[in-house]
């Protein structure tokens, strides 16, 4: 623990304590920011923790992994772990920002926390930084161990939307066939936001939903919209 900022609960020591004040300046306050190291921290801090689920889950699917992943990195998860050890009070702001209470908000917390990811990289190695970002997470990864792996189509197509802010879902049935007693539907996904309807046919409307959600999430997230 840096003893310049003994309150923050790093776990950490730095051995070139510029990163360390660099990681907790924001832009505000002067050109020399902490952007860049916030850059690197976002992209190491991605990648560790899909290295990390992938690892402590072999059970589950790709889509839960990246369903984790997200509520793992989002913006109120970081701010929570910037609040846990005391980074607010350190982060050096402009005089417009302080005022406001810029080190209580939650953009300027977790792109602090980032940043100190990318510092603790360059400080040290990426084995450092990996025991570094599992220490952060441990009553999270804690947390999601206990949670149920996997959640129905439509429910995930929902979440991962609410995640990104775009428009729900609407489903429409579009076509039944067949008699009473062997009918299928054919149902579409309508995301407004996004060009492609999305078509599917089942036993039961749940199903042909179901189907059409699945087929929506396979495109989100494989980053084709």
């Amino acid at each position: 623990m840096s003893d310049a900022l003994p309150s923050i609960k790093l776990g950490y020591s730095f051995r070139n304590s510029k990163l360390l004040e660099e990681a907790l300046t924001h832009r505000s306050y002067c050109d020399a920011n902490n952007e860049r190291l916030e850059y690197l921290g976002d992209a190491i801090l991605g990648f560790l923790i899909a290295e990390i689920l992938y690892t402590r889950f072999p059970e589950h699917k790709e889509g839960a992994l990246t369903r984790m992943r997200s509520t793992l990195v989002k913006r109120e998860t970081l701010a929570g772990i910037a609040r846990s050890i005391s980074i607010g009070s350190h982060i050096k702001l402009g005089t417009g920002e302080r005022k406001s209470g810029g080190w209580r908000r939650d953009s300027i917390l977790a792109n602090a926390l980032e940043a100190l990811i990318g510092a603790v990289y360059i400080d040290s190695d990426i084995e450092t930084c990996r025991l570094f970002v599992q220490n952060l997470y441990a009553d999270q990864l804690l947390n999601l161990a206990a949670e149920s792996p996997e959640k129905d189509p439509k429910t995930r197509l929902q979440e991962l939307l609410q995640a990104r802010k775009k428009q729900l879902p609407v489903y429409e049935v579009i076509e039944e066939i067949g008699e009473a007693h062997d009918r299928e539907f054919v149902v579409s996904c309508l995301i407004g936001d996004l060009s492609t309807l999305f078509h599917a046919r089942g036993r039961s409307k749940r199903e042909a939903e179901q189907l059409a959600a699945s087929r929506a999430l396979k495109m989100l997230e494989s980053g084709v919209e």
